[in-house]
């Protein structure tokens, strides 16, 4: 009788075996090629996963494992990103401390990672909440001061009047204090920032944060929207004279050619120089209650940059504006960013936002730019709709010597030009603004600062860190961080004892006393940014980690992780990267060679998965009823790994079906190994799939390869006797997808004595794929889209997936929703959409 599968057994058996024997430790002295494997490390709330989270860990499991196959040295970590808001407000809300609540979570979180089979290094684990990891955040920030990469300044927050404190972000829910649903208005504070833009370009043996991403294998979407975030633009500032006022200024313009179009100057509403322009005048009281008032929508949430057209006429004009013998009047517009060029703009017809802002204030508008269509360009002259940025757009209203000129191909003749005449100078703007990294709660890393009794501040010597978090902290916000009314965080001891080693390195004059610590905290951005090198070397004392192991195990060869970081961690990681190689503790400037996000598993009903809508699906309970490995496989088969797709709980029982057909393979009869494969068909199978699976797992298409190794079940299972040779080459196959059912039957099947994990990948004869296809018109809705050539023998099944991934194909069936699938073996392979 056939030994019946069971996977609680068989899993929690291979579990015990990898971890007892350290089977996945990475080996810092090993003779093999190294290839560092990372997923983003996770927040350990008290939700625990559901099962969307296992989708990124497993894909990179499955690379990580055939790493190993492959014969390279596999650096595969887990850690917590346990700092943050969520466990704080936890503390407010139930005056559990975070620190309990979180490590309580870690606890949850481990178990169900383990209970998946992952092969993480866990000898390397950390958490950004010890002081053991955090201390060196505290040193990241001694070397950014130290090298002029942080500095503190004034900036906007946003402040609650009722609760008397600063809000993040998050805690500001449609404008209002998400705790008394009071309305939140702007403040400036003196903050903590990180020179972000001081690698915006290149540098000597440093490519910038934008010409390093032409290097990196990441998705082209997340490298766009990078560089979008940075936002480079190249153009002139025009010079500026107010009528009346011994007033001057600069206006960014990025499309100068249609200069003499400009009819009107819009200013930031927070800009300084609003107050200058209307004091004293009839107009100051009205103005700057217009201003206040777009302050409070911008900072409340309430205010969309891209639709929102208020603004308000100071009573002022530009002189002459670049001689074109017009006057520019002067408008407040809410749309103009303050921390953009100079927080001032020339607008004209020629812009659609500039347009639309005149149209509603009643602005004249003067186009100089037309299409050659004479009807449409009387439509252009007219104002009935703008025309912008039209590379076959003809110039007319301009310096004589550029009309009849085409916009595209004027641009730099009418720079030459505006610089000669002295209107204006050449400029680079950026979007990217550095990184304001100070937070006024109570979880996160402290900033290892000291202030004197004349309000200066200090570094604190190196002997001092980590700077601990105290634990007589009261969490209930009260206007000021929770920090700064703690006795131990500030005792008079520890305050005297910095003071006098400040004192002996010079740092502090004789005269001067230290009073207090920074009270605010980092941004828990800061303890993600740099996480990847203290895997390399965990239990260092001396260094965040050592140059040796910096430069063995990174960079990091393959990243994993979502999308939603595409720039804010990620930008920030090789912000950190390109500081490193600067000043020379390591000998690369980029942190993540190649990226890969994961899609999203939704809830079977088509939404998000939430405890509030009540669709979450637990990974214990699936892991409990049908295993590990048939999850692992499940969630690699629903469909291509960066795509979303829906949970089913009634198709899962078919790839648990599936795992239970390989196992009972493996309870054949064994052929030894010298006994020949006699069927062709079947040695031609092997090849071709050991070179599909192989190329699938390459190309993160897990899907493909799960069917290549169904087809490969479906010919093993008619034959009464397998070859060793044929039974050894699918258990390495599969073991990356289903790890604990291949260690069973290397072990239990085909008696070997040795772990699966590290057996060589096979390889195949390109001879021996030669093989029957057919090919098949893929059709949406009854007409052909594309064609698809397959083994002759495929199941339907597979030749459904195979087509779903075909690119031509992908963009229809996201444009509905599929009804119907068709499948004419040999012939068609037909989708019906609506």
């Amino acid at each position: 009788m056939t030994e019946k599968y069971d996977h609680k057994q068989i899993e929690q058996k291979w579990q015990n075996y990898w971890e007892n024997n350290n089977i996945f430790s990475a080996n810092n002295n090993s003779k093999k090629e190294k290839h560092y494997v990372l997923d983003m490390f996770p927040y350990p709330s008290g939700a625990g996963l559901h099962v969307g989270h296992p989708l990124g860990y497993v894909g990179s499991d499955i690379i990580a494992r055939k790493r190993r196959h492959d014969g390279y040295e596999v650096l595969h970590p887990m850690g917590w990103d346990s700092f943050g808001l969520p466990a704080e407000n936890y503390a407010i809300k139930t005056q559990v401390h975070p620190e309990k609540s979180t490590l309580q979570n870690i606890q949850v979180f481990t178990d169900q990672l383990k209970a998946l089979g992952l092969s993480f290094d866990w000898s390397r684990e950390i958490a950004s909440c010890l002081p053991d990891y955090y201390r060196w955040t505290q040193w990241f920030f001694r070397f950014f001061y130290e090298n002029d990469l942080a500095y503190r300044k004034k900036a906007p927050v946003n402040w609650c009047d009722d609760c008397q404190t600063v809000l993040a972000n998050e805690q500001v829910v449609d404008g209002k204090c998400e705790r008394c649903k009071n309305e939140v208005c702007p403040k400036d504070l003196t903050q903590w920032f990180f020179r972000v833009t001081e690698f915006i370009e290149d540098q000597e043996g440093i490519d910038g944060l934008i010409s390093g991403l032409d290097k990196i294998d990441w998705p082209e979407s997340t490298k766009i929207n990078q560089r979008n975030w940075i936002g480079k633009s190249q153009g002139v500032n025009f010079k500026n004279k107010v009528k009346d006022l011994d007033i001057e200024f600069e206006v960014y313009n990025s499309v100068p050619q249609t200069y003499h179009a400009e009819t009107f100057t819009s200013i930031a509403p927070e800009h300084d120089l609003v107050l200058e322009l209307v004091k004293g005048t009839d107009k100051e009281e009205e103005v700057l209650a217009f201003v206040e008032d777009i302050k409070k929508k911008k900072a409340s949430k309430q205010f969309d940059i891209e639709t929102d057209l208020e603004g308000i006429f100071t009573g002022r004009y530009v002189e002459n504006f670049a001689g074109t013998g017009h006057d520019l009047e002067i408008w407040i517009a809410s749309y103009v960013l303050a921390d953009y060029g100079t927080g001032i703009v020339n607008c004209s017809a020629h812009d659609k936002r500039d347009f639309a802002f005149a149209k509603k204030h009643g602005i004249p508008l003067r186009p100089t730019m037309f299409p050659l269509d004479k009807e449409e360009a009387e439509k252009v002259q007219n104002c009935e709709y703008c025309y912008a940025k039209d590379p076959e757009g003809v110039m007319e209203i301009c310096p004589k010597e550029f009309k009849g000129r085409k916009w595209g191909e004027v641009r730099e003749d009418i720079i030459d030009y505006v610089i000669k005449e002295g209107h204006a100078s050449r400029q680079i703007n950026y979007k990217l603004r550095d990184w304001l990294i100070s937070r006024q709660r109570y979880w996160g890393a402290p900033i290892p600062v000291v202030y004197d009794d004349k309000g200066d501040h200090y570094i604190i010597p190196d002997d001092e860190l980590p700077v601990s978090l105290p634990t007589d902290v009261d969490f209930n916000p009260d206007g000021q961080s929770p920090l700064l009314k703690s006795e131990s965080f500030h005792h008079p001891d520890d305050l005297k004892r910095i003071e006098e080693k400040l004192k002996v390195i010079g740092k502090l004059d004789k005269e001067r006393t230290i009073v207090s610590r920074e009270s605010d905290t980092m941004d828990t951005f800061v303890c993600s940014s740099w996480y990847m090198w203290r895997f390399m070397d965990p239990e260092n004392t001396e260094a965040f980690c050592s140059k040796e192991m910096a430069n063995h195990w990174g960079p990091i060869d393959l990243y994993v992780g979502g999308a939603e970081h595409t720039v804010l961690h990620l930008l920030y990681a090789r912000f950190f990267t390109k500081a490193l190689k600067k000043h020379g503790y390591i000998d690369y400037d980029e942190p993540f060679l190649k990226l890969r996000h994961q899609g999203h598993i939704l809830a079977e009903d088509g939404r998000k998965m939430s405890k509030s809508l009540g669709n979450v699906v637990n990974p214990d309970d699936v892991v409990s009823e049908y295993g590990a490995d048939t999850l692992r496989c499940f969630e690699m088969f629903l469909g291509p790994f960066d795509q979303r797709k829906p949970w089913s709980t009634t198709s899962i029982s078919g790839i648990r079906k599936w795992l239970e057909r390989v196992y009972r393979l493996f309870q054949k009869p064994i052929l030894p190994n010298q006994e020949c494969i006699k069927c062709s068909k079947t040695l031609s199978l092997i090849h071709k799939t050991i070179k599909q699976v192989t190329e699938d797992i390459e190309a993160f298409k897990f899907n493909t390869a799960i069917s290549r190794l169904m087809i490969f079940t479906n010919e093993l299972s008619s034959q009464k006797e397998l070859p060793a040779e044929v039974l050894e080459t699918f258990a390495i196959l599969i073991s990356p997808f289903a790890p604990h059912l291949a260690e069973e039957v290397w072990h239990n099947n085909l008696q070997k004595s040795v772990t699966i994990s590290y057996e060589p990948w096979p390889t195949y004869d390109e001879k021996l794929l030669v093989e029957d296809q057919a090919t098949y018109a893929i059709q949406i809705n009854g007409k052909v889209r594309s064609e698809i050539t397959l083994s002759a023998d495929t199941p339907k099944e597979t030749a459904l997936v195979q087509a779903k991934e075909d690119e031509k194909i992908k963009k229809y069936l996201q444009e509905g929703r599929l009804v119907k699938e068709i499948f004419v073996p040999g012939k068609i392979i037909g989708f019906v959409v609506k």
